[in-house]
């Protein structure tokens, strides 16, 4: 009897509780293989170069930092690896954006186990998974604006150029400061600003401003 060898999967989550859990919940399917664990996109890009997973499981933010960042350079060269979004991100704005980059799979941390061991297989048979529920809300809600921006980054660039606090802006859209965090680092890779007075400019030239 011939055996097929075990994805090989690189773990990319900046809480070791996290990780920690998705290990034993990977490996307990005995085609999983749990090869290597990332805390920072810099162990991330790392590992993907040393190791040459076939699949990474990858949370969208770490700290300051967007993940997204790193999608192309870990999608470049042969044979590169299927890459699966896990996040507590349930924004379509974040979903597009992980798709458009090139990932593979999209699903909340919120979602049960077998949904994570249903979208591992999926993207592994070479198919895209997409969360169910952010699928049926990315077709009723609108394509960004020819900017690239959504609505909701707008909205967050906004508020940045009026002098709102991560926190503020959290308290007004109903949304959490860890999301505020991610949709910053969005915008700082969209726009290529790295300031808090390039936001304002930006804001400005996009009619965000009077």
């Amino acid at each position: 009897m011939v055996t097929t060898p075990a994805w090989r999967i690189l773990l990319a989550d900046d809480h070791t509780v996290v990780r920690a859990g998705l290990r034993a919940l990977l490996t307990a399917d005995p085609r999983c293989r749990v090869v290597g664990e990332a805390a920072s996109l810099g162990e991330l890009r790392a590992l993907a170069n040393t190791l040459r997973p076939d699949l990474i499981v990858l949370d969208l933010s770490f700290g300051a930092d967007h993940a997204l960042t790193v999608v192309p350079a870990l999608l470049d060269g042969n044979g590169p690896p299927r890459v699966v979004v896990l996040t507590m991100h349930d924004d379509v704005a974040f979903a597009r954006q992980a798709l458009t980059a090139g990932v593979h799979g999209y699903l909340i941390k919120e979602s049960a186990a077998d949904e994570l061991l249903r979208a591992v297989e999926t993207v592994m048979s070479g198919s895209t998974y997409l969360h169910p529920e952010l699928g049926v809300r990315m077709l009723r809600q609108p394509e960004p604006a020819p900017d690239g921006l959504s609505p909701r980054e707008r909205e967050v660039l906004a508020l940045v150029a009026r002098g709102h606090t991560n926190a503020e802006i959290a308290e007004q859209l109903v949304v959490s400061l860890r999301t505020v965090e991610t949709h910053r680092a969005s915008l700082r890779t969209r726009l290529d600003i790295h300031s808090r007075a390039g936001l304002v400019d930006a804001a400005r030239r996009l009619g965000l401003l009077p």
